[in-house]
């Protein structure tokens, strides 16, 4: 019986880090997996709901688009 980790199985995920390991090098591994797993800390809480600094921004582009279209139209 294989253990299962979401997508992938064991051995799927051995070939998957020998792979990184040929592409990345060991130095940059830990560098890549932290960054990976801050994207997926980010993804969760966006698809949770949680206010991000990315929603604010995206709202501030947003008020900033309407702004310059309401401007167009009165000219």
């Amino acid at each position: 019986m294989l253990i299962s980790f979401g997508f992938f199985d064991v051995p799927e995920m051995a070939i998957l880090l020998v792979i990184a390991l040929v592409i990345f090098g060991p130095g940059k591994l830990p560098d890549i997996g932290k960054s990976l797993g801050k994207g997926i800390a980010e993804f969760k809480k966006a698809s949770e709901g949680k206010p991000t600094e990315m929603k604010e921004d995206d709202q501030n582009n947003q008020n900033n688009q309407n702004n310059q279209n309401n401007q167009n139209n009165k000219q």
